[in-house]
């Protein structure tokens, strides 16, 4: 698995390497062995623009998604393989966190989980899967949650004394 991750924003810190570990379990949790995905973390005028450029709707939001392979769906297919990319709002995850109770670095992961359970062939635009998708986004977001420490996604610098 092939995962480049650019860090194209300035309102938070970022610890890329720590990042990159977490969407490797990520796919380690999801049988994924084969496949390329380069993740955009952006600020909320980047994505207004990409918002805007590629879809056609108006201001910033959380993830969009990008598959660069065949768009059907592969979530029964045992031989998985994906090819995207990802742009994810650090703004809106703070927005979203804040009005959510929860840390902005849970919601970029969840964000990520989001964006790679599309590439997979999940939808969310119906009632009944947009529900096994939250179902399943949950899941993963509980089970990386337990194997990393997602606070430590922002990185501070340290200081000496």
């Amino acid at each position: 698995m092939n995962v480049i991750i650019a860090n194209r924003q300035r309102t938070k810190k970022i610890n890329l390497r720590l990042l990159k570990q977490i969407v490797n379990e990520l796919f380690a949790e999801l049988k994924i062995e084969e496949g390329e995905l380069g993740i955009h973390l952006v600020g909320d005028k980047e994505m207004a623009r990409v918002n805007w450029q590629f879809l056609r709707h108006e201001g910033s939001t959380d993830v969009i998604t990008f598959d660069h392979l065949n768009p059907e769906s592969r979530i029964q297919n045992p031989e998985l393989k994906l090819q995207g990319e990802l742009f994810a709002c650090i703004d809106e995850a703070i927005l979203q966190a804040k009005k959510f109770g929860v840390s902005w670095q849970a919601e970029i992961v969840r964000y990520i989980i989001h964006g790679v359970l599309h590439l997979l062939g999940h939808v969310d635009h119906r009632v009944a899967p947009r529900r096994k998708m939250k179902h399943e986004e949950n899941r993963l977001l509980r089970a990386l949650s337990r194997r990393f420490s997602l606070a430590q996604i922002s990185r501070t610098p340290k200081i000496s004394v």
